[in-house]
């Protein structure tokens, strides 16, 4: 309707971005205060390290080599594991989808393995690879690897038979099919799965890292936590959820440049 008035997401995004920051601000205060304050109401708040001491250890630590080592080491390994389970969770997705032979063989051992939560394969990982840095690499990717697999194919058994049909007329082949109809008419399900899948290796990869790890923001979390270091152990919890948002929202912002041609909120008629 003509009478309406809506505003663009872009300028929508400048408003809401100040509310954000603003929630974010207040729930600092509020961790101020109840620290502060020494507040034992069900919770004990009379141990736990308020932000300033949290803040003053985290200035500490980026000052040392080895935070930023063990950052590095965390990267590569949620990277090199969800890489790998990008790949063949799309490939096998795809497959699975979109043949019944296929789907027969591998399905049944899909649906086996995927309730196994991937921290219960690190007794496997350990008896498997001879180190353990391969060990987390494999449970990362275990983790990472279900998500996309079972978007991926949802995706694909979801897509309309009447696209297939359209480019198989005009002469179009497997191939072509598969290009032009399958792999961009999945994209917007695979990035669902990616994303699900980067927040779930996440999990995996720290509690590797605190189980068996030698490096890693995981292992330094716990090492914190032996130590009786509880700014310290806020400080990896601050560290894992910036890398995970930091890499959630670059997976995010792939599918959404790659997958502009689907209607955006505030763009629909």
């Amino acid at each position: 309707m003509s009478g309406l008035h809506r505003t663009s997401p872009r300028r929508d995004g400048l408003y809401r971005w100040p509310v954000r920051a603003a929630s974010l601000l207040a729930a600092l205060g509020v961790w101020q205060l109840v620290t502060a304050a020494n507040l034992r109401v069900w919770v004990r708040f009379d141990r736990f390290p308020g932000p300033v001491e949290v803040v003053r250890e985290f200035g500490r630590q980026v000052e040392h080599g080895q935070y930023w080592q063990d950052v590095t080491q965390s990267l590569v390994r949620i990277l090199t594991g969800f890489v790998l389970a990008a790949v063949l969770g799309v490939a096998l997705g795809v497959a699975t989808g979109r043949s019944r032979w296929v789907g027969d063989v591998l399905q049944p051992l899909f649906e086996v393995a995927r309730p196994i939560p991937a921290i219960a394969l690190v007794p496997v990982a350990i008896l498997l690879f001879p180190a353990n840095e391969q060990g987390i690499v494999f449970i990362t990717f275990a983790a990472a690897f279900f998500p996309v697999l079972v978007s991926t194919r949802h995706a694909v058994k979801a897509l309309p038979v009447v696209w297939e049909d359209a480019v198989r007329t005009l002469g179009g082949g497997r191939w072509r099919v598969l290009a032009r109809v399958v792999l961009p008419g999945v994209l917007p399900g695979v990035f669902g799965g990616l994303s699900i899948g980067m927040g779930v290796a996440w999990i995996c990869v720290i509690s590797a890292e605190m189980i068996s790890g030698d490096f890693g923001v995981g292992y330094r979390t716990w090492q914190a936590y032996t130590i009786v270091d509880y700014p310290g152990v806020l400080v990896g919890m601050a560290t894992i959820g910036l890398l995970g948002w930091l890499t959630s929202a670059s997976v995010e912002l792939a599918g959404r440049r790659l997958t502009r041609w689907l209607p955006r909120e505030g763009e629909r008629s």
